[in-house]
C-alpha cells in the first residue's frame, strides 16, 4: 500500500514540476520575443530617422558588435537584422504581445519568408490555434 501511495505522490509531483518547467520556458520565450521586437523597432526608428542608408548600415553593424560583446551572440548583425525585420513585418505590438505566449521567436522567423501580410497572419493564428511546433510550421 505504501509503495502505491509513493508512486502516486511521485507522479503528482512530477506533473507539477513539468508544468512549472513548461511555464518557465514559456515566460522566458515571451520575454525574449518581445525584447527582440523592441530592439528591432528601436533600431528601425533610429536608422529611418537619420535617413541615410549608408550611415544606417554602418551604425547597425557597429551597434550589433557592441551588443554581442555586452550581452551575447544573439545580438550579432544577422540576428539584429532579423529583429529589425520582425518589427517591420509585425508592426502591431498588440498582436505580437497577444501571441508571444503561443508562438516562439523561431515560429515568427519561419513566417518571414511568406510574401503577404495576410499569409503571415493566417499562419500566425493557425500556429496558435493548433499549437504547431516549429517543425510543423516549417512544413508549410
Amino acid at each position: 500500500m505504501s509503495n502505491e501511495i509513493e508512486k502516486l505522490l511521485f507522479s503528482d509531483l512530477a506533473q507539477i514540476i513539468e508544468h512549472g518547467k513548461q511555464q518557465a520556458v514559456s515566460q522566458v520565450n515571451s520575454a525574449l520575443t518581445i525584447t527582440y521586437w523592441h530592439v528591432g523597432k528601436k533600431t528601425n526608428e533610429h536608422v529611418l530617422k537619420n535617413e541615410r542608408a549608408e550611415y544606417g548600415k554602418k551604425i547597425v553593424v557597429s551597434v550589433a558588435r557592441q551588443l554581442a560583446e555586452a550581452f551575447s551572440k544573439s545580438f550579432e548583425i544577422r540576428n539584429l537584422r532579423r529583429m529589425m525585420q520582425f518589427a517591420e513585418e509585425f508592426p502591431n505590438i498588440e498582436i505580437v504581445t497577444s501571441l508571444m505566449t503561443q508562438l516562439s521567436w523561431t515560429h515568427f522567423m519561419q513566417l518571414f519568408s511568406l510574401k503577404t501580410q495576410e499569409q503571415k497572419m493566417f499562419y500566425v493564428y493557425k500556429i496558435a490555434e493548433e499549437k504547431w511546433s516549429v517543425r510543423q510550421t516549417q512544413r508549410y
